[in-house]
């Protein structure tokens, strides 16, 4: 089998679709498309070469066939079971990437969110389709943001209008469901936050059967002057899950952003988060966890552009490896000329619990501007022996302490999770996780 053969299909499946589009081909969605896959083929899938990749081999992946189009009969009985008790919130659900809107509760909105698919917007709101669709996402470097522009085609835009407060957490469940065969999705979506606008978004990835999956999700969120952005993605997926994932924020003035990223469990999983803060005044937040055992791999790749003066960028990242896992965190903040008075800070621990288990960490900082503050720093280590040998004095069982060392280094993320049913839940997996 070709190591081209995943590369094959999306080539086959961007043909495929182009013949479908019939009168909507020369619309500006589709040309983007177009220059989308061009792109593409040029960067093929990438490789351990790739500086960016050098230590998330994806040639498993490339070797993998997937159904580009599953069919699933899922029933809303068994999407229940994905819920968390008593969290109330607007559900979307896409299944295998497509967007099923008779098991969502978009009632709950009142009136307040404006929910739509691309293609109703390319008949019902191009104007704000083609203003914000894609301007935020980089098609020409990163091969996986060509390939979803390409064949992205049943997305979602979220659009909160100017002053509205969204009391309730906007929740986008995406489950695989594999029970049948290898499925793959590709997931789009876009957020466009109004100025003065406040609202929580979480994006949830489960799956559901016993064969692989490849999820390409890209999401774009633009946060308007002085909106507020509390933003959660929770990983929960198989061990046999391809995840390669990326979340690219545009930040006005006065804008707040704050994200949670926690991946309790997938097989191979690639998050790529990335802010840019064009303007003043902007306060952003980033927190990550990952807890990988076995054989999971997962990498973590951020981005804070500091672009104008006088705003703050604050991010911890923490992971627990466990068994033959191994973990990538690659965090880059970068401080335009123009960006003086910048607080911009960066801090990444990881406890490493077995032999076999490995991290690769690499911080970047690049300034151009003389009057900031600025520190990234990095940490990979055992267990603290002295304290367990003082919790085993105590009478607690060793793996007792243990256990309850890692909870305790887990805390400092769990913690910052704001929405109290999504922290308990999370709280409780991690706890199931370390046995």
């Amino acid at each position: 089998m070709s190591e081209k053969n995943l590369q094959s299909q999306i080539e086959s499946e961007f043909k495929a679709l182009e013949s479908s589009l019939n009168g909507q081909a020369q619309e500006s969605f589709n040309q983007r498309r177009i220059q989308a896959i061009s792109n593409f083929k040029s960067l093929g899938i990438p490789t351990t070469k790739h500086e960016e990749w050098k230590y998330s081999n994806l040639r498993s992946l490339a070797k993998q066939e997937f159904n580009f189009h599953p069919k699933s009969d899922i029933s809303a009985e068994e999407l229940d079971s994905f819920h968390l008790p008593e969290l109330e919130g607007i559900v979307l659900y896409f299944i295998n990437g497509v967007y099923h809107p008779e098991f969502s509760t978009l009632d709950q909105a009142e009136g307040k969110v404006q929910v739509m698919t691309f293609q109703q917007a390319q008949k019902e709101n191009p104007e704000l389709l083609n203003t914000h669709y894609g301007k935020y996402s980089d098609n020409e470097t990163e091969a996986f943001t060509a390939m979803n522009t390409a064949l992205a085609n049943d997305g979602i835009i979220v659009h909160v209008p100017d002053n509205v407060e969204v009391e309730l957490p906007i929740i986008l469940r995406m489950v695989s469901d594999t029970r049948e065969e290898q499925v793959a999705a590709v997931i789009r979506n876009l957020v466009i936050v109004g100025k003065q606008a406040k609202v929580k978004i979480a994006e949830s990835y489960r799956s559901f059967g016993d064969k692989a999956s490849f999820v390409n999700t890209l999401t774009e969120v633009m946060v308007s002057e002085e909106a507020h952005v509390d933003y959660y993605k929770v990983q929960d997926e198989s061990d046999l899950n391809y995840h390669v994932g990326t979340t690219n924020v545009y930040q006005k003035d006065k804008s707040y952003f704050y994200s949670a990223t926690v991946t309790i469990n997938g097989g191979f999983v690639r998050n790529n988060l990335n802010l840019t803060l064009d303007g003043e005044y902007i306060d952003s937040y980033m927190y990550g966890l990952y807890v990988p055992n076995e054989n999971q791999h997962v990498d973590n790749h951020t981005v804070a552009d500091h672009r104008k003066p006088n705003s703050i960028s604050n991010e911890l990242y923490k992971g627990i490896l466990m068994d033959s896992s191994t973990g990538v965190f690659n965090g880059k903040i970068f401080v335009r000329e123009d960006a003086q008075k910048t607080n911009a800070y960066q801090n990444c621990r990881n406890v490493v619990t077995s032999d076999k288990a490995t991290m690769n960490t690499k911080p970047q900082l690049e300034i151009w501007a003389d009057d900031v503050k600025c520190s990234h720093g990095t940490t990979t280590g055992k267990l603290n022996d002295e304290a367990i040998f003082y919790m085993r004095s105590r009478g607690i069982p060793k793996e007792e302490a243990i256990r309850l060392q890692l909870l305790a280094f887990a805390e400092d993320v769990v913690s910052q999770i704001k929405i109290d049913k999504v922290r308990e839940f999370l709280a409780g997996r991690i706890k199931a996780k370390l046995g």
